[in-house]
């Protein structure tokens, strides 16, 4: 894969992925230089927090989990990206804008670290935003970036996910992408009995990227067809479907003629379930740490992760998780005794 972009803000590298050539020996694909983000659901899973506040601004310590997804972006090259919003989402405009005030403040004050941080933010990319003015589904939403994308093929990235990896999770299907041709999902493996949680694919044969002859070893996959979240005994792999995608242009047309699906909903799995039958996609399976931070646990574990990271944060971090994980134990087996000594007063 080829740079796409010039460069990115301070402090963000972009991607500079291995040469690879095209499956087919047609040459290469138009390169992808635009990514979507949609950014409109109600994150009912986390209220009451988000009653008020987008769920995209939660913080993972102090960043809000949406620069995370825009970073990778750019990070794996693209730096035009339009993120789709709704009602009460105006905070992720105002954080990817410039702030004079912020700015202002830091500069008479002579502080100039936290004046290019926040600079930083609103040079990251060139941010676009669309309104998504009914909750039509995720479909839907990649529908509304119809007219930014026109005629190109473009990247999809879900907010509820975090990836940590070398190269970024995005740049890994941008590769699979320019060797290929075809439309691209992530896909990484999950244990059997949360992939009702997913949508699942049906894999076919697989190979790695440094072969073209496909068997039975690999990261990458053919997909023969996509079940959104199957019961353990419907689901046809353990393979689910991240929030990842590499997409051509043709999926506009059949997401516009798509009928209502689950939940009354235009449901993407549908629209790529008929963009199989028209044209292979495949399914790359993801190298590296992945949070699912659209889960309660997901969150928090990916708090704890990247904060025991941070040098000023682990040592004290570690510390009290240590006792804060002994006075839970201490405080379950004074639990224990007392239940205990309550049954024997009964008996």
């Amino acid at each position: 894969m080829t740079k796409q972009s010039e460069g990115a803000s301070a402090g963000i590298k972009s991607y500079v992925g291995g040469s690879i050539g095209t499956s087919s020996g047609q040459g290469k694909p138009p390169r992808v230089t635009k990514a979507v983000i949609p950014a409109a659901g109600l994150g009912t899973r986390f209220l009451p927090a988000t009653k008020a506040q987008p769920k995209e601004m939660l913080p993972i310590i102090d960043k809000p989990t949406i620069q995370f997804i825009v970073e990778e972006a750019v990070r794996s090259g693209i730096k035009d990206i339009l993120i789709i919003t709704g009602r009460g989402k105006r905070a992720i405009e105002d954080h990817f804008d410039r702030s004079i005030e912020l700015e202002d403040f830091f500069a008479a004050r002579g502080k100039s670290d936290m004046l290019q941080l926040v600079q930083e933010i609103s040079d990251l990319a060139d941010i676009h935003f669309i309104r998504q003015k009914e909750a039509l589904g995720l479909g839907h939403a990649v529908l509304c970036a119809r007219r930014h994308i026109g005629s190109e093929p473009f990247a999809v990235l879900l907010g509820d996910e975090i990836y940590e990896s070398n190269p970024p999770c995005l740049a890994q299907l941008l590769d699979i992408y320019a060797e290929t041709g075809h439309p691209v999902i992530g896909v990484t493996k999950v244990a059997r009995q949360e992939v009702s949680r997913y949508g699942i694919i049906k894999p076919g044969a697989r190979r790695d990227r440094d072969h073209q002859v496909w068997g039975e070893g690999g990261r990458v996959w053919q997909v023969h067809d996509l079940v959104e979240k199957p019961t353990v005994f419907e689901a046809p792999s353990d393979l689910a479907v991240i929030g990842r995608y590499i997409l051509k242009p043709d999926i506009f047309d059949i997401l516009a003629k798509l009928p209502p699906g689950v939940g009354g909903e235009i449901q993407l799995t549908d629209a790529l379930r008929i963009l199989n039958q028209q044209e292979q996609i495949v399914a790359w399976e993801f190298a590296g740490r992945r949070y699912d931070i659209g889960d309660t646990l997901g969150y928090v574990e990916a708090t704890v992760e990247f904060a025991l990271r941070r040098p000023e944060l682990r040592g004290p971090l570690r510390e009290y998780l240590i006792q804060a994980l002994q006075a839970s134990e201490q405080a379950g087996t004074t639990a224990e005794v007392a239940a205990a000594a309550g049954g024997l007063k009964h008996d």
